[in-house]
């Protein structure tokens, strides 16, 4: 009952993302579907019509082990803490942020060759938590002090010295930094307006249509203050 109460608790999109990435994993580490129906591939998709895998790619980080527990972790904290904070209460606009990361990353996937996104996904949360989140320290193995917006970098220097591709790094990155600065930087200089408007049937869906007061602010989720993970050998504070 506790659990039920702690699950139903997580705001509607994190519970929903982050149980699919789970739910995913799971079917595959049991062999009910196989990595190869569900990774991106554009011919398969595109002239198959197998569209369920612009969905799959993004929810499957391989194996059971420490790269999906990692992820998984990364992808909760940070989704979480976007949605109860800058997103609270507009669920909509949550949602299409997912949609348009989404779309960009499957643009850039033409081009290299990438064929599960979920990683860059959660750099990109990462990244537009951080960048909303300037003056939050943050602490690496107890040797390393730094703001939250270096946090991105340190993921992905981490991902160097570990040798792991950092394209999903790069990914996340610049795609994080495209939302970040048409939703938060752009429309607040002189002549600037707002680029990315949530369709109102996601709003009328979602919010219940309900006008959203804040709509042409940022919306950083805290000002100040420490954050903490323990993952494995990493500690945040």
């Amino acid at each position: 009952m506790a659990f039920q109460q702690e699950y139903f608790a997580i705001p509607p999109i994190t519970r929903a993302y982050t149980t699919t990435c789970l739910l995913t994993t799971l079917a595959v580490q049991l062999d009910f579907v196989t990595a190869y129906q569900l990774y991106f591939n554009p011919e398969l998709i595109f002239k198959k019509f197998q569209l369920w895998r612009l969905i799959t790619c993004f929810c499957f980080y391989g194996g059971i082990g420490f790269n999906f527990f990692f992820n998984l972790l990364f992808t909760y904290r940070y989704c979480r803490h976007l949605e109860e904070g800058s997103f609270r209460g507009r669920s909509a606009d949550f949602l299409f942020m997912f949609l348009f990361g989404g779309i960009l990353m499957i643009v850039m996937a033409l081009f290299v060759n990438i064929v599960f996104l979920g990683s860059a996904l959660t750099i990109m949360l990462v990244y537009i938590w951080s960048r909303r989140n300037p003056y939050v320290r943050m602490n690496f193995f107890g040797l390393l002090n730094f703001q939250a917006p270096f946090l991105p970098w340190v993921l992905f220097a981490f991902s160097l010295l570990l040798g792991n591709s950092v394209i999903f790094d790069l990914m996340g990155i610049i795609v994080g930094h495209i939302y970040y600065f048409l939703e938060d930087i752009f429309p607040r200089q002189a002549g600037g307006f707002r680029v990315l408007k949530t369709p109102q049937f996601l709003c009328w869906l979602l919010d219940e249509g309900s006008h959203r007061a804040h709509e042409n602010e940022a919306h950083p989720d805290v000002v100040g203050g420490n954050a903490g993970l323990g993952a494995g050998g990493f500690h945040w504070q």
